[in-house]
Parts: C-alpha cells; structure tokens; sequence
C-alpha cells in the first residue's frame, strides 16, 4: 500500500486537531467541565502531537545483528536466523528474522536512516501462527509513515499448520503471553545494539487476539511497554471461543444440518434494525452510536400468511428464534444465566455474513471452525478427543466450571493495572460497535472494572475507551472505521496530554486489511510492512471517550449557528454485566 508522504500526514492532523479546537471553543455547554475525567481536544494543536525526537542512524552494520546473542533472553536455541538490508514502503530497513526457543519467530525491522528512538510491537488475530506486520488503527499518522519506528512481531510460537499445537503445554505458554514478552525483550536488546542506545519510547499496538496480547503485557508485564493500543480485544479468550463462536454456529444449525438464516436475509434484518433504532441518537445517517439504548423489536420481520423466504421479504418464526439467539448469546441450559459478556450489538448485521451466518444453507462459517480449533486443543486442561464437534458441547455450569480453570492463563481481564498505571504506562482501548466476532461489551466490561477496582480518577489518568459506530472488526463497517490512535497515544505518553476526540474515517470499499484479523491460511506468504493511508475526499468524523459519542448539529450555546459534532453523553450505559464470569473482572493469580 502507498505510504502518505510526512508533509501530508502532518497537514491532515493538523487539520483535524483545528476542527477540533474549534468544536471546544464553539461549544462551551460541552466543554470539559461538562465532561468528567476526560475534557474535550486540547485547544492547542500542538500538544496533540507527538514530542519531536532526534532522528539515530545505526552504529553498526545490519549483518553485525548475527552475532547477537539472544540464549540469554530465550534459552538454549534462541538466534538471529538472518539479518539483511531491505526497503519497504520506501524506507530503508534492516530487517532481522529470529527465533526463541521452543519456536517462537520474530522479525524485527530497524529502519536504517529514518529512526527517530521509538520501538512498536504488532499483535497478530486468531490463533496466530504468522508474522503479521500491518499496522491498524494509525491511519496517517506521520511519524510512522516517515518511518520513524522500529516494528516488530511474533507468530506466538507455533506455525498456522500446526493447528494441534495447544497439545504441547510449553506451546499453550508461549501463545497465552511468553511469545509477545519475550519477542518484546530480544528485539529491544537488538535496537540497542544496532543503534548503542535503547529506544526512548516503546509502543504495542494490537487488534483481536493482538488486543488480548496488548492486555496481557499490561497486566502481566507492565514495564514492557510505556503506550499500549488494544483494540476488540479477545480478553475473555476462554468464554470467546468456545462458548460465544460456538453458540451462534449452533444457535443458526437447523435440525438438518442446513444454515436457518442465511446472508440474504441480512439485509432485511439490518433495514428493520435501522428503521427503530437509527434515529436513537439524534442523527439518521445508517449507523447506531449507541446501540445499547436500542430495543429492537423484531416481530416487525415476522411473516403472516406470506410464503416462507419469499425474496428475503420476511423471517418465519424458526428464523427469528435462531436471531433471538443470535443477539442473546449463549445461556446456561439449567440457569438461565449469560455465559458470556454479550453477544453482537444491534446494528451489526451485515458483518455476520460468513462469520456465523454463510453465504448459503450448506456453507462454511468461521465460528464453526474457530471454535472447533480452540475447543479440540486449548480450552481444556486435558483435549478431549479429535473427534469432538459442537453436538458433542454442552452449554451449562459444568462445561463453564471446565474453561474457567484456564482463564488465569489465556484471558487478560485481570483489572488491577496499578503497576501499569505506576509505571506512567498508557493505554487506549477501542472497539467496533458493529464487531461480530467480539462483542464490544467485553470492552466496556474491562472498562468499567478498572474504575472499579483503581478508583474512576486514577482510572482516567491512564486509560481511555473509544466505541466507533457501524465498525466492523477491527477494521472495515458502514461506519468510519480508518482511524490513528497512535498519534494521540504517543503525545500522551511524550507529553503528558491525554486524547480526547479522536478524527475517523471512512475506509474505501477497496481497503483490505489484515490488522488483527483472523484468518484460516495454513499456508501465510511472508510478512509483508503495510500501513493505512487516508483517502484524500474521505468522510470524516470524530469518536469521543466512553460514555460520549459525537452528535451532529448546533451545540448548546453555539453563537455561530454552524452544524458541527460534539460530545454527547449515551442514554443508556451499564455499570457491570451479569454472567457466569462475573469474577473474571477482578483481580486474579495469573497461571503460568
């Protein structure tokens, strides 16, 4: 993909950083004082930025990496594979491959006249198994773009091919949280030794599972890293694969086998949906800011007296129980009671095709195949057999009581971020709130458990939650899903400036993105670097903290009478969220 040039980087987030100084001054009924804990965009453009660091150029040469001795970090085994001179998007890069032991392969990649003393760790989706460097959620920002970091990534320690590989109790380890640490270690001892000087600032930046391993370092690490972006986070791992991805896969089988509802009926659904509840929030514009608030009812699909599946025109009552069940998420057979968070957020339809709903009666889906994978080999402190398939699962207290003995180990709920927060650590959590695959309530859930149990100031002096509408997972949606947390990131970390509105926007039709998303390759092509551009006549709007959202129209008090997007509170937010893993929020002993 082409990389934005720094110029226009910088020109477009100044340009953002103004119409939002602007919105602050024009709208005093909105101002900080109006919004507890978390204020609007600072009013200088400046301090929105980023601290200015020298540029380092290497003190030895590329090859010179092969002599690194990484053993120390990694054990018996651990090397540098390779170490070469490359360009990728027109930087200049000294790219390192290494290994740690058992398997666990990074690639590193040092720029080598453009690095500017700052060090990024990517996450990866799914189960891994690949090196994965596209970077989301920093869409132009301009510092990346004009290659001033150093980047690197893990494939979690086992290959895609190797799908048993939760068979292996070190593998389980080294996916759960050792791959990501000590990637973060060798590739900080070899910019060291490539530059002779440590980075002066060191980022993760993570979507899905990546968002699970950007959480994980924050809790179980909290010096690794000084600024941490955790997008949808698979927080809840255990919960997430093998029960949420197992339910809608279920939940949408008929008794012959066949898909109940299908991709064709989406977009009826998607329309009704829109039709009660687009207008919640003040605005018509196709997406749902706060889908919370909104009560779908949906016996408007129902069919009375008109042929079954005629056209997509409405739902027989076997369809609509299958998307009663799809929304609720899988219960407890013999309570009643939530076993997970939540399940898909009103307004998501359309991402469900070809995750939990195929595209035909008898098509693939990848929460059968998700759920399958993680049920056969991880999820378990003893795999039950190869032949296990979802009949064979059984949604009840005994089958949660199972998972939850892993919970210390995979999931990354754990709530006391005090070392975290001591360390002068910073993290911004975000998520789509048309997310199919991870509920966004799961966001929120953490969200809320940090205030909990630091205390709501102490929480907001280090943390920030974003919820970006109509955005699918990690990344695509109806809605405005390019978006540069990073930039803001950086500033607040560097300069001690915490974010407030953040620009967003909207993503050609064309954009692939592989940020965090997960995929079934057992064959991945090599890593290749990849950054988000922004278009230049994209749509744009801003997304504020929880619990605000940006409304559009005349601000209370504006003398200027000029339409614009400011901060207004969600009607309807929970405090916390009744379900079997409850406990799971509150501080725990991580398994090891």
């Amino acid at each position: 993909m082409p990389i934005l040039s720094p110029l226009y980087c910088g020109r477009l987030l100044y340009a953002a950083l103004l119409l939002f100084s602007a919105l602050s001054l024009a709208a005093p009924g909105t101002g900080r004082d109006a919004l507890p804990g978390i204020g609007l965009m600072p009013r200088n453009a400046e301090s929105g930025k980023p601290a200015v660091l020298a540029v380092v150029k290497p003190a030895i040469a590329c090859s010179a990496l092969m002599q690194v001795d990484l053993a120390v970090i990694g054990g018996q085994g651990s090397r540098v594979v390779s170490a070469k001179e490359v360009s990728a998007g027109g930087t200049a890069f000294c790219a390192v491959e290494g290994v740690l032991a058992p398997e666990i392969n990074f690639t590193l990649m040092l720029p080598t006249a453009s690095w500017n003393q700052r060090y990024m760790q990517l996450g990866c989706g799914g189960l891994c198994g690949q090196v994965n460097l596209q970077v989301g959620a920093a869409a132009g920002c301009a510092v990346l773009n004009a290659g001033g970091f150093a980047l690197a990534a893990t494939d979690m320690g086992h290959p895609a091919s190797e799908q048993d590989f939760g068979n292996d109790p070190q593998k389980r380890r080294d996916f759960a949280y050792r791959s990501v640490h000590l990637t973060a270690l060798a590739s900080k001892a070899l910019v060291a030794a490539f530059y002779q000087r440590p980075a002066a600032r060191s980022y993760f930046n993570g979507c899905s599972d990546g968002g699970r391993e950007a959480l994980m370092e924050a809790q179980r690490y909290p010096k690794d890293f000084d600024g941490i972006i955790a997008g949808a986070a698979a927080m809840n791992f255990q919960a997430q694969n093998a029960l949420y991805h197992s339910w809608q896969a279920v939940s949408n089988t008929g008794p012959d086998g066949k898909a109940i509802i299908t991709a064709a009926e989406l977009p009826l659904i998607h329309r009704a949906v829109l039709a009660q509840c687009d207008g919640i929030d003040g605005q018509k514009d196709g997406l749902i800011s706060d889908p919370q608030a909104c009560h779908f009812n949906m016996r408007v699909l129902k069919c009375n007296g008109v042929k079954a599946g005629s056209g997509g025109q409405c739902l027989t009552d076997i369809q609509l129980t299958a998307l009663r069940r799809l929304y609720d998420g899988p219960r407890d057979a013999d309570t009643g009671k939530k076993m997970t968070v939540g399940g898909p957020q009103y307004g998501s339809e359309l991402a469900w095709a070809g995750v939990f709903v195929p595209q035909t009666a008898d098509g693939p889906i990848f929460s059968r195949l998700i759920a399958l994978s993680s049920l056969r080999y991880l999820n378990f402190t003893t795999n039950p057999p190869g032949t296990f398939s979802l009949k064979d699962l059984k949604f009840n207290g005994a089958t949660f009581q199972a998972l939850q003995k892993l919970h210390p180990l995979y999931d990354a709920t754990n709530p006391d971020l005090s070392a975290f927060a001591a360390a002068g650590g910073k993290l911004i959590i975000w998520h789509g709130w048309a997310d199919p695959h991870i509920s966004p309530l799961n966001s929120i859930a953490y969200h809320n458990a940090l205030a909990q149990y630091m205390g709501t100031a102490r929480r907001d002096r280090f943390e920030r939650l974003y919820l970006l509408p109509g955005v699918y997972h990690c990344a695509g949606g109806e809605g405005p899903s390019l978006v540069d947390f990073l930039t803001p990131l950086m500033a607040w970390v560097e300069k001690g400036v915490p974010p407030d509105g953040v620009a967003t926007w909207q993503a050609p039709d064309t954009e692939k993105s592989g940020f965090g998303q997960p995929v079934a390759n057992e064959n991945p092509a090599p890593p290749v670097l990849r950054t988000q551009t922004i278009p230049g006549k994209a749509a744009s709007r801003p997304v504020f903290p929880y619990p605000y959202y940006a409304a559009y129209g005349l601000a209370k008090g504006d003398r200027a009478e000029t339409p614009a997007y400011s901060p207004r509170p969600l009607l309807e937010t929970h405090a916390y969220y009744q379900w079997l893993g409850e406990g799971f929020y509150r501080p725990y002993k991580f398994l090891d």
